[in-house]
C-alpha cells in the first residue's frame, strides 16, 4: 500500500519524482524518501511524517541527476521513523519496496550471522542487503535481482538503482501493483498510473513474477526463468487534471460533489436506448444459467456496497447471496460449488486490494466463476476476473471513499437488473420504471448536495461529542454502517452503526442525553418501524438527528434536527442519495476537529498487503 515511483531520462528527476510522490501520497504518508544516481554516486534523502517534511531535504541531492526513485510509506514493519523510511541502502545500491516480505525474519537472522548490521526495523532492508551481498560478490544488478526474488515469500514491488549499472532502474513484481509509463526518450514507473499520468498516457502493467530493466530509451521485461516478455502497451484514460482538487478545499469534498456526474456517466455507459447494455455490464462473460449462489467479496466501504447490493440481488434474481469480508473469507473454508455454480463477485475501487485478490484466486482454483466491479481497467482484480464492470468514477484520491462507494452500489444494482433481464426474471415494464427513475437520479443527488450548508452548521453543534450511533433499517441500515465508518475514519470519533430494530437488544443501554444518534429515515417500507425505534430512543433522551423528508412533521417533532434528503421509490437509489448526508456530516465534523481529512492517520487508500 506504499507508493513507489521512478524516472529515468534526459530531464532533472528530483522534481518529477517528488511531484509523483504527491500524487501517490494517498497510498501512505508515514514517511517519504528519494534516491538519485548521478555521476556514479547514489544520494538519498528521507524523512518521517508527511511528504512536505521531505521537501527541505531535497537540496541535499544533486540537482542535475537524471535517474531517481521515490517512496511514500504506510508503515507495516517498524515505526514511522527516518531510519525506517525508504529508500534503503546496501552495497552499491538503493532500494524501495511496496508490500510485505513474510519470511524476512529468517533471512535477517541469516544475514546477521554473516555480520550484516541493520539500521531499520523493516523487512525491506533485508532485501537490500541480500541484493548488496550478491552485487559485492560480483553479480550484475540484474542477476542479483533474479536470484534474490526467488528467496522472497510474500508480496512485493521492488525498484533498485545501482552504481554498478548507472543506465537502468531494475524492477520486480509479485503481488503488489507496478506499472511502467512509456515516454519519448524517458520512462517512468509507479504503483499506479496517477504517479506519471501528467507525463504520458502509455503504460505497461507488469504481471506477477515479472522483472524489468528501465532505461531512458528502452524497456526490457523477463520472467523468473529469464525468458524475455514482449511489453504490452495500454493507453490509459486518466488525466492529470482529473486528479486535481479543482478549487475544492479537500479531495474528499470534491469527490462528494462529483457524485451526480458519476451517476450520469454510469447511466450513459450502461443504459442504451432505454435498455441495459449487457455487454458493457460484463454479463456476456458469465454463464448465469449455471449460478446457484453468489458470494460478494470486499473490504471496508466496498464491503458495505456489497451489503447494499445484496438487498436487490436476492429479491430480483432469486439466488442466495452472501456478503463476505475478504480478510475472513478464505480462512473459514467457505462452501464453494465448482463447475461455475458459485459466482464470486469482488468489489474494489483500486482493483488491487490484496485480501480481495487472494480470495478471487482461491475461488478460481475451486472452479467458481469470477466477476468484479473495479474503478481501474488495468488492475490485478480486473485481470483475474472472467467478467467485470469498470466503474466510471474517475480517480478517487481522498482516503475516505465517497464517489467510489455510490458508484459501486449503482454498478452492482445495474448488473443485477441486467442479470435478471437475461434470466427472464424482470418484467419489461418494471425495468422501464426503474430506468426512468435512474435518469432523474443525478437531480435527486443534487438536491441532497444542497443540504451541505445546513450540515456544516449542524457540525458546529456536534463535533465535540465523543460517541455517535447511526441507525437505519433495510438498505438504510447499511448506510448507517457506512456513516459510522466515515466518521471514525476522518474525525477519530467513536461511532457505531446499527439496525434500528436491534437497539433494544443491547445498544440502547448507551443512549442518554449525551448520545447523538443519526437516524436514516426515508419514506420507504421500513418508515413506520423506524419511527417506532426513534420513539424508543427519545424516551431515553437520545439526541436524534434525522436524515429524511424535511416536511415530515412527525419526524421533525421527534428529532433535534433534520437533514433534508429526497425520497425515491427504488431502495437502491434511495440508499445512494441518503449517503450524501453522512458523507458531509463526517467531513464537516472532521473540519471542526482539525483533522487531516484527505490523509487520516494510520490509513491508506489502496490496501495492497494482507
Amino acid at each position: 500500500m506504499c507508493g513507489i515511483i521512478g524516472y529515468i531520462g534526459p530531464k532533472k528527476c528530483i522534481d518529477i519524482v517528488f511531484d509523483g510522490l504527491k500524487k501517490m501520497e494517498y497510498r501512505g504518508y508515514d514517511s517519504a524518501g528519494i534516491a538519485v544516481l548521478h555521476e556514479g554516486q547514489i544520494s538519498i534523502s528521507k524523512e518521517s511524517g508527511k511528504l512536505e517534511n521531505l521537501r527541505p531535504l531535497l537540496e541535499q541531492l544533486p540537482s542535475e541527476a537524471h535517474i531517481g526513485i521515490g517512496h511514500t510509506r504506510w508503515a507495516t514493519h517498524g515505526l514511522p521513523t527516518r531510519d525506517n523510511a525508504h529508500p534503503h541502502a546496501s552495497e552499491k545500491l538503493a532500494l524501495i519496496h511496496n508490500g510485505i516480505i513474510e519470511n524476512y525474519k529468517e533471512l535477517k537472522a541469516e544475514l546477521q550471522k554473516k555480520g550484516f548490521h541493520f539500521r531499520s526495523e523493516t523487512d525491506t532492508e533485508v532485501v537490500a542487503h541480500l541484493l548488496g551481498e550478491r552485487i559485492k560478490a560480483g553479480d550484475h544488478p540484474r542477476d542479483a535481482l533474479n536470484k534474490v526474488i526467488l528467496r522472497l515469500e510474500g508480496a512485493f514491488s521492488l525498484a533498485l538503482i545501482s552504481d554498478q549499472d548507472p543506465h537502468f532502474i531494475y524492477l520486480a513484481k509479485q503481488g503488489s501493483p507496478l506499472v511502467i509509463g512509456l515516454g519519448k526518450d524517458e520512462n517512468f514507473f509507479g504503483s499506479d498510473v496517477t504517479a506519471f499520468c501528467a507525463h504520458t498516457q502509455k503504460a505497461v502493467f507488469l504481471q506477477d513474477g515479472e522483472c524489468a530493466a528501465l532505461g531512458a530509451k528502452s524497456v526490457e521485461i523477463w520472467d523468473r526463468q529469464g525468458h524475455p516478455i514482449q511489453p504490452k502497451t495500454t493507453m490509459i484514460q486518466w488525466s492529470a487534471a482529473s486528479a486535481d482538487k479543482q478549487g475544492y478545499r479537500h479531495y474528499m469534498l470534491k469527490e462528494i460533489h462529483e457524485q451526480s456526474g458519476v451517476i450520469s456517466k454510469t447511466t450513459h455507459a450502461f443504459v442504451k436506448d432505454s435498455s441495459l447494455d449487457l455487454e458493457g455490464l460484463g454479463l456476456n462473460s458469465i454463464e448465469l444459467n449455471k449460478v446457484r449462489s453468489i458470494h460478494i467479496i470486499a473490504c471496508g466501504t466496498a464491503y458495505y456496497a456489497g451489503m447494499t447490493a445484496k438487498y436487490a440481488m436476492e429479491t430480483t434474481l432469486g439466488i442466495p447471496v452472501n456478503v463476505e469480508l475478504a480478510s475472513e473469507f478464505r480462512y473459514r473454508n467457505p462452501l464453494l460449488m465448482g463447475e461455475g455454480q458459485t459466482l464470486v463477485m469482488a468489489i474494489s475501487q483500486s482493483g488491487e486490494t490484496a485480501d480481495t485478490l487472494a480470495c478471487l484466486k482461491h475461488a478460481k482454483d475451486k472452479g467458481c466463476q469470477i466477476f468484479s466491479i473495479c474503478n481501474v481497467a488495468y488492475s490485478s482484480i480486473h485481470r483475474e476476473s472472467h467478467g467485470s464492470i469498470l466503474m466510471h468514477a474517475g480517480p478517487e484520491i481522498g482516503v475516505a471513499s465517497t464517489k467510489a462507494f455510490t458508484s459501486q452500489v449503482l454498478c452492482a444494482y445495474l448488473w443485477t437488473l441486467g442479470a435478471a433481464q437475461k434470466l427472464g426474471r424482470l418484467h419489461a415494464e418494471d425495468l422501464s420504471s426503474i430506468l426512468q427513475e435512474l435518469k432523474s437520479l443525478p437531480i435527486y443527488m443534487d438536491k441532497a448536495l444542497n443540504a451541505e450548508e445546513h450540515i456544516a452548521e449542524l457540525a458546529n453543534k456536534l463535533y465535540e461529542y465523543p460517541n455517535f450511533l447511526f441507525v437505519g433499517r433495510g438498505p438504510s441500515y447499511i448506510i448507517a454502517l457506512e456513516g459510522a465508518l466515515k466518521l471514525k475514519e476522518i474525525s477519530y470519533i467513536h461511532a457505531e452503526g446499527y439496525a434500528a430494530g436491534e437497539l433494544k437488544h443491547g445498544p440502547i443501554a448507551l443512549v442518554d442525553k449525551h448520545m447523538p444518534i443519526v437516524a436514516i429515515v426515508p419514506k420507504d417500507q421500513y418508515y413506520d418501524k423506524t419511527l417506532s425505534n426513534i420513539e424508543e430512543i427519545c424516551a431515553r433522551e437520545g439526541q436524534v438527528i434525522a436524515i429524511g423528508d424535511e416536511k415530515d412533521q412527525h419526524l421533525r417533532d421527534l428529532c433535534i434536527d433534520i437533514i433534508p434528503c429526497p425520497s425515491l421509490k427504488t431502495p437502491c437509489f434511495q440508499a445512494i442519495v441518503s449517503t450524501v448526508a453522512v458523507q458531509f456530516l463526517a467531513y464537516y465534523i472532521a473540519i471542526k476537529r482539525g483533522t487531516d481529512v484527505d490523509q487520516p492517520r494510520n490509513l491508506a487508500k489502496s490496501v495492497t498487503v494482507e
